[in-house]
């Protein structure tokens, strides 16, 4: 089991660092299992006062800035499902 989180963490390295690079410096993730959703904050998880929904991703944002995602059916939404 430890290898496994230690191979899938190293999956995310290259993304992750391409987030810090345009200032998005810390993360909260959080996946419900059982709605298939995941939750991507970039700031201290807090209400959104505005969002829009597009392909089954919810930006939202506070105050004009992306404050986090929120990406339904995550499962099915990721590039590794994608590759057709």
């Amino acid at each position: 089991m430890e290898q496994k989180i230690i191979n899938s963490t190293k999956k995310a390295v290259d993304d992750l660092i391409n987030l810090s690079l345009i200032g998005k410096k810390r993360l909260w993730v959080d996946y419900d299992i059982e709605a298939d959703v995941l939750y991507i904050n970039f700031d201290k998880p807090e209400k959104a006062d505005n969002s829009k929904e597009e392909r089954g991703i919810i930006t939202r944002s506070r105050k004009g800035k992306v404050v986090g995602l929120t990406i339904l059916n995550a499962s099915h939404s990721s590039s590794k499902t994608n590759q057709n």
